[in-house]
């Protein structure tokens, strides 16, 4: 499998100009502003979003200041969610780093957050890019809708898989999608190529978040990113919970509902859960689910012609689903 590195190879002296113009678009004359810029930069992930803009932009076209401009709109507009998600879920921890709310508390967390989508405002506005500004808004409301639906069904525990693929399609799948067309749009390359990468996008977003949820039932917790039955800790109904319950009798379905709502602290009673959801093969019913939905966007990426990038875009799509965390 092509790793991450081999990955960003062909995109390196991009991503390194992108580093640099990323920053400058943080900048504040407000010194703890600027601290805390400073530290949401040396934390940075693996970069995938703006991996996917350029990758996106060279299958297309040539990279240009537009396509610079699409990816650090969508990075700022990430980040600022990534800071306000963890306010609203109250986490300490943010890719082995402290969060922002857990170093400066709530307050200033959300007004960061809040400094950061007006800096994506502004990048949009003062550079002209008003299509790129109107692709990525609509991904960020899609995400808060998204992020809603999830909790107001959490209450109930009602959740379809129709309700479910709803949810994941707006929280995840919306960016990867918003960051595959803005790539495309800023090479000029057309609707119709626009439209194909934005459900190119859209494809692996959904895989990617499937590969997550299968995270919370890998049993050897000390090779990924969460410790198992998380999700179920958190009352999140996922792929493989969602068909282990349509598969189960009604009074297995109402001692797994009764766990999730209130036995969900219990260790023992959600291994419980997590062992049911195995023996009734919800991990390989997501599985297939999540190669279905790889095969199809790698059905859209290959409608484009072989190129350094088409072949990076593949590993970067292998990669969403192979990783370790």
């Amino acid at each position: 499998m092509m790793g991450v590195k081999e990955i960003k190879a062909s995109i390196a002296d991009e991503m390194n100009e992108f580093e640099i113009r990323f920053k400058q678009s943080m900048k504040s004359n407000t010194p703890l502003l600027d601290k805390i810029s400073n530290y949401i930069i040396k934390r940075k992930g693996k970069q995938m979003r703006p991996m996917f803009v350029f990758l996106t932009a060279k299958l297309c076209g040539e990279v240009n200041d537009s396509t610079y401009t699409a990816a650090s709109l969508i990075e700022l507009l990430h980040t600022a969610t990534l800071v306000h998600d963890d306010v609203v879920d109250d986490a300490n921890l943010r890719r082995g780093f402290f969060s922002i709310n857990a170093l400066w508390k709530n307050k200033i967390a959300v007004l960061v957050g809040d400094f950061l989508l007006s800096r994506g405002l502004l990048l949009s506005i003062d550079n002209g890019e008003f299509n790129l500004l109107r692709i990525v808004s609509h991904a960020v409301r899609e995400m808060s809708e998204g992020e809603l639906l999830q909790m107001e069904k959490a209450r109930k525990l009602n959740i379809t898989e129709e309700i479910y693929f709803d949810i994941i399609r707006q929280k995840t799948a919306s960016l990867i999608a918003a960051c595959c067309q803005s790539g495309a749009h800023s090479v000029n390359a057309g609707p119709d190529a626009e439209k194909r990468m934005n459900q190119f996008g859209e494809k692996v977003g959904i895989a990617f978040q499937i590969k997550d949820d299968l995270f919370d039932y890998n049993s050897n917790g000390d090779d990924i990113g969460k410790p198992t039955g998380i999700d179920i800790k958190e009352k999140k109904m996922t792929l493989p919970l969602i068909y282990a319950l349509s598969k189960a009798s009604v009074s297995d379905r109402r001692w797994i509902i009764r766990t999730i709502k209130r036995d969900n602290t219990n260790k023992a009673k959600v291994q419980r859960v997590v062992d049911f959801v195995f023996q009734s093969g919800g991990i390989e019913y997501a599985q297939e689910i999540m190669l279905r939905y790889r095969k199809e966007a790698l059905e859209i990426l290959f409608s484009f012609e072989d190129s350094e990038s088409r072949r990076a875009l593949e590993g970067l799509v292998n990669y969403t689903i192979e990783r370790k965390k």
